[in-house]
């Protein structure tokens, strides 16, 4: 992230404490080069050594207490506007600061729900607290997962434009890709092909290499979030992909569906063409009800029972997830079922800004599995597509 963009994340983090309540926040970390904070991008700018303290306060103070040997490094990031060095202890002056705005609630980097809320290893808590252990700092710590799925979710103007970006540029390398595409190349073949043009670009991939791009043809193909195998594509399959790039550190998430015409066919069987249009419409459907306020399994319920009214098997995972700086980002509401896997996440309130995907799939029997992902942005009264949608399923011909 630009050193821009950092203070842009701080000063809505700002308003975020003042919307939550909390006085102080607290990112207590070592060694960010081994174990980064999830954080570290959007609200610090640099990597630390020592024990340091990175401090956001309700009241716009910001203070970065780090080993002496970091404070120049810290000044030229520029991102925090109190730099504190010290030598032998961040003990004392981490107290100070504490002190100085005597806060009532403290969050600190854990979270037993979100994962890019959970930077602070079990040591680093043990060492905080032994430093807080003479003061009544202790009983005021709270979780920093609220601030963090606020601030992860909720995207900046800045943060906007280059999901945009990062969308446009994935649908081009899919429709490279079914340029490409024919009968008797593997799933491998394929994704390799994907990953050179993204290598080409000079771009990223959203995840994994081994499952970025997922491919999967005809029926009984491995299950999602599995990579491409040496099976081929054939005439009379449906086939689909699951891809992502990272662009300028953002990434996108999307998915489209082909069918591989047979000899002497002009257009896909009645059943393909129907269940790709159950997805279509099901993607519509949640995506007019997607709004400030609602829950993510209010919104995961209207795919999910459609698709079962239409005569299909649940989708065995959630409808769609946020994005942002990595694939499944966020760490609030989530679009998905009252399952225990999903914890309270299908229970937080949608926000105004969240960045979601839309992505319900379905078995076509002995033709393959049709899926479509999206991506969405909620605004004040609802939510508009920032990737151009695929309505029809795309056709390779026979050779």
């Amino acid at each position: 992230m630009s050193r821009e963009m950092v203070l842009e994340k701080i000063n809505q983090a700002v308003q975020v404490l003042n919307e939550k309540g909390i006085d102080m926040w607290i990112t207590f970390v070592r060694e960010m080069g081994i174990i980064p904070d999830p954080m570290k991008d959007f609200i610090i700018g640099t990597n630390c050594t020592w024990q340091s303290a990175f401090i956001i306060t309700r009241t716009g103070d910001t203070y970065a207490i780090v080993g002496s040997l970091e404070v120049p490094n810290m000044k030229v990031v520029g991102t925090y506007k109190n730099v504190i060095g010290y030598l032998k202890s961040i003990k004392e002056n981490l107290i100070e600061v504490i002190d100085k705005h005597n806060p009532e609630k403290i969050a600190i980097n854990f979270s037993r729900n979100s994962a890019l809320s959970d930077g602070l290893t079990y040591g680093m808590y043990l060492e905080l607290t032994n430093h807080l252990k003479s003061t009544d700092y202790i009983e005021k710590l709270v979780s920093s997962e609220e601030i963090i799925a606020a601030l992860r979710g909720r995207k900046s103007p800045m943060e906007i434009s280059l999901l945009r970006e990062a969308v446009s540029e994935t649908i081009k390398i899919f429709e490279e890709v079914g340029r490409f595409m024919r009968p008797g190349l593997t799933e491998k073949q394929v994704a390799a092909y994907m990953q050179n043009v993204t290598k080409q670009k000079g771009f990223g991939l959203s995840w994994e290499r081994e499952y970025c791009p997922s491919v999967f043809t005809g029926p009984d193909t491995a299950g999602a979030h599995s990579g491409p195998t040496d099976r081929e594509i054939r005439n009379g399959h449906v086939l689909n992909i699951d891809f992502g790039i990272k662009f300028r550190g953002y990434c996108s998430d999307l998915q489209r569906t082909w069918y591989i015409l047979r000899e002497k066919e002009d257009v896909p069987p009645e059943q393909v063409v129907r269940g790709f249009n159950v997805i279509k419409e099901a993607i519509q459907l949640a995506a007019k009800e997607l709004k400030p306020g609602k829950l993510g399994w209010e919104i995961d319920d209207i795919a999910r029972q459609y698709i079962v009214r239409s005569g299909y098997e649940e989708y065995p995972h959630a409808l769609g997830h946020q994005i942002g700086r990595v694939a499944h980002d966020g760490g609030g509401a989530l679009l998905a079922p009252k399952w225990e896997r999903y914890g309270n996440l299908p229970f937080i309130p949608i926000e105004e800004g969240q960045v979601f995907t839309l992505e319900p799939r379905l078995t076509i029997k002995d033709y393959g599995i049709a899926t479509i992902e999206e991506e969405v942005i909620v605004t004040k009264d609802g939510c508009e597509f920032i990737s151009p949608l695929q309505t029809e399923i795309f056709l390779i011909k026979s050779e």
